[in-house]
């Protein structure tokens, strides 16, 4: 009987089990040829930069947006109706309160003061000649009564005589006459006199109603020449020469220009409830004043500015939150001499959000963070120590340590990624370097003498 011959396999279609064999084979020989020697030198210690954290008097300066809008803006109107005679400004020109901007034709209205004062003239005669006629009727009154007295002395002594048989009885019917007759011409009289002194109320009338009618025209002659009714820049002129303009005191005039307050100027901005409680707390323990009672300062800042170069003060709260926005309104007043501020514009403030206080301050990059509390590295006799810490907000460009470091440690600041706690490590020793940001680290409420307003700012002006 005849054997089979047998046949090698190759290695790749080996069984598994045997390839295993072979790797794990291969694996324990490159294992034992790269066992370090005896006596080889550990690895370097890992090198990280610490510093020691910033201690120092701060302020927490609270940052808003805001919307810079003038203190006054005017529509200018006029308030008579005509045609546009002149213009008397260049647009975009500051003017200046009384300055003549418009001059509606006044021929119409210098006929009406003309008409009026002639009106004026005539009731002022009238009430003359309602007073000499007072006068006559009281003459012509005193006369009456004269004759009532001569005509009753007469019949009396007619009767007399009548009761002697002494007369006639047609000179006592003839007394009788008389004595009616001046008893008529008394009552005339007097109904005379009365009748001119009702001429004389009536003049009197006449003439306070000449006298508004010449006040009014009077007005309207003035009306005619529209002026600056405050200092500011103006716009351009919405009406040209020659048109006929609406006047009036409703809304449907025609509006010919507008006028709007350059110096000082406000800054408006929107703050939440948090941070109104916050201020609020702050007023009640006594550590910044409420913007109600004091001028707190307030600083800003335009988009192409470094840092905040305008200095004002808050000078308004508004009484309640918008249920809109669930904000509340609040106001800065700034001096604008240079005129650089502009209303509408945007602009970064700064309000103070806490009273003076020491702070440590440490820069972002020494901050680590696991899951949602933050951490920072020290070194403590060349080992890392792990501190967890309670953080506030930017202030000269590094970080509030509101708890968790007191300022004397050495603080890892570069190679945060190669520390771990209880590690050995090599130290590089710099110093933290601060950034100002050009706002005070101390304030005081703005005193009254500077104070700003329009109405000081007005008075400087004249």
């Amino acid at each position: 009987m005849r054997l089979a011959e047998t046949t090698r396999v190759p290695s790749q279609y080996a069984p598994p089990r045997s390839r295993w064999v072979v790797l794990f084979g291969l694996l324990a020989v490159v294992g034992c040829s790269r066992t370090a020697p005896q006596g080889a030198a550990p690895p370097p210690m890992p090198e990280v930069t610490v510093a020691k954290p910033i201690v120092k008097k701060i302020v927490e300066w609270d940052s808003y947006s805001g919307r810079l809008e003038p203190i006054e803006f005017v529509e200018v109107r006029s308030r008579v109706g005509g045609y546009l005679q002149s213009l008397h400004f260049e647009e975009g020109e500051i003017v200046n309160k009384g300055d003549l901007l418009f001059v509606i034709d006044p021929r119409p209205f210098d006929a009406e003061l003309k008409s009026m004062e002639a009106a004026m003239s005539q009731a002022n005669a009238q009430l003359l000649q309602a007073q000499a006629g007072v006068a006559e009727a009281e003459a012509q009154q005193l006369q009456s009564d004269a004759s009532v007295k001569l005509a009753d002395t007469r019949l009396k002594r007619a009767r007399t005589l009548m009761s002697r048989d002494a007369t006639s009885q047609d000179e006592l019917d003839q007394r009788e006459a008389e004595f009616d007759q001046a008893n008529a011409d008394q009552a005339a009289s007097r109904a005379k006199v009365n009748s001119a002194k009702a001429m004389i109320d009536a003049a009197q009338a006449a003439i306070e109603s000449a006298s508004a009618g010449l006040e009014a025209a009077k007005l309207n002659v003035t009306y005619s020449k529209i002026i600056a009714p405050i200092t500011g820049r103006i716009s351009s002129n919405f009406v040209d020469q020659g048109n006929l303009v609406s006047g009036g005191a409703s809304a449907t005039a025609t509006l010919l220009t507008t006028i709007t307050s350059v110096e000082p100027i406000y800054c408006t901005f929107d703050v939440n409830e948090q941070e109104v409680l916050k201020y609020i707390r702050l007023a009640a323990s006594g550590k910044r004043g409420s913007s109600r009672e004091v001028r707190n300062p307030i600083y800003l800042g335009l988009v192409d500015e470094q840092g905040f170069p305008h200095q004002g003060h808050i000078d308004f709260v508004d009484n309640r939150f918008d249920p809109a926005t669930a904000t509340m309104r609040a106001r800065g007043i700034f001096p604008n001499k240079n005129q650089v501020l502009f209303p509408g514009m945007f602009s970064r403030i700064r309000i103070p959000g806490s009273a003076p206080y020491e702070a440590v301050l440490i820069p972002d990059s020494a901050i680590g963070t696991d899951q949602a509390s933050q951490f920072v590295f020290i070194v403590v006799d060349g080992l890392i120590e792990r501190k967890q810490v309670e953080l506030g907000p930017l202030v000269h460009g590094l970080r509030v340590v509101r708890e968790g470091l007191s300022g004397d440690e050495s603080l890892v600041i570069e190679g945060l990624l190669k520390a771990r706690p209880e590690l050995q490590v090599k130290v590089d020793q710099q110093e933290i370097e601060v950034i100002e940001d050009g706002l005070p680290d101390e304030y005081d409420p703005v005193p009254k003498e500077e104070w700003l307003s329009l109405q000081v700012d007005s008075e400087e002006a004249k």
